[in-house]
């Protein structure tokens, strides 16, 4: 039955199992730099950060009604994929060189805090990203429940299928993507999304793509090959010279690109599934400022 922009809702007779994993980081830049202004509570302390984090998730929770969830966020450690090219994500802002009240991540015990008071998972990433983690549940548990990914991280279009989606949060403009959203999107499948981006580059990760490809380019050469093996394997039979030539030029950009920006999971998930059970309440944002004590 067709639900939220696609999302399919529970069958009456029972409770369809859905796992909902929410990109932490993510979703915390969002609210932090979303609010209108710096909240503080009753003893001056900034919470503007925590409380768009919790009723934005309290929000989606009950868009997507999960059976399962987990939050998951990017811990401090080095990135493995900068070993294979220094400029991935080094556009990046070091928030440690920045005021409190400018940085997300000063909020961010409170917002441990709040997880916990509401019984949801939670980890921090130690030899990954969190992309890795929740590509890592998505491959293992997508072909047996339905899967929801929250997060504005378009990497995640390539893990989506006819199982698993991708929600991205808007309050009421919030959005599902599906398969039939990447087509209609881009012209590919899902299963092309990391060829596509690999081809024309991502400013968000600071990766360039191939010269003078952009977004339809790439659509018909991926249309035509099927995936960037297939192209960079056939570059000398591409149509357009500029195309081709660029193809070559940049064969081994290329591949590194799909490197990085592939998802193919993480061995060591932190939570077994029976853990990551989990039952909505009804509990508001502020029972849960509350009751961690910031309202």
């Amino acid at each position: 039955m067709p639900g939220l922009n696609g999302l399919k809702v529970c069958a009456q007779e029972g409770v369809m199992e859905r796992l909902l994993m929410i990109d932490g980081s993510n979703l915390l830049f969002q609210m932090f730099f979303g609010m209108p202004a710096r909240i503080v509570n009753a003893q001056g302390r900034p919470i503007q950060g925590t409380l768009g984090f919790t009723g934005a998730l309290l929000k989606i929770i009950r868009q997507v009604n999960p059976s399962h969830m987990a939050v998951f966020f990017d811990g401090e450690h080095e990135n493995p994929r900068a070993r294979l090219n220094p400029d991935y994500k080094s556009n990046r802002k070091d928030y440690s060189q920045v005021p409190e009240e400018e940085n997300p991540f000063s909020q961010l015990m409170d917002i441990y805090a709040a997880l916990d008071f509401m019984g949801i998972k939670h980890a921090e990433t130690t030899v990954c990203e969190t992309d890795d983690l929740i590509a890592g549940y998505a491959l293992r548990y997508g072909g047996e429940m339905e899967t929801v990914i929250s997060s504005f991280d378009s990497d995640f279009f390539q893990l989506i299928s006819d199982r698993v989606s991708v929600l991205r949060y808007r309050g009421k403009e919030t959005v599902i993507c599906t398969p039939e959203y990447i087509i209609n999107k881009f012209g590919i499948v899902p299963g092309q999304y990391a060829d596509f981006k690999s081809l024309t580059g991502d400013t968000a990760d600071h990766l360039r793509g191939a010269d003078g490809i952009g977004p339809k380019t790439a659509s018909v050469l991926l249309r035509e090959f099927g995936s960037l093996e297939n192209i960079l394997a056939g570059a000398e039979r591409i149509g357009r010279p500029a195309v081709r030539e660029s193809v070559i030029r940049n064969t081994q950009r290329l591949k590194t690109n799909y490197r990085l920006i592939r998802l193919e999971g993480h061995g060591n998930l932190p939570f077994a599934m029976d853990e990551l059970a989990y039952s909505d309440t009804g509990i508001t944002t502020g029972e849960v400022l509350r009751g961690i004590k910031l309202k």
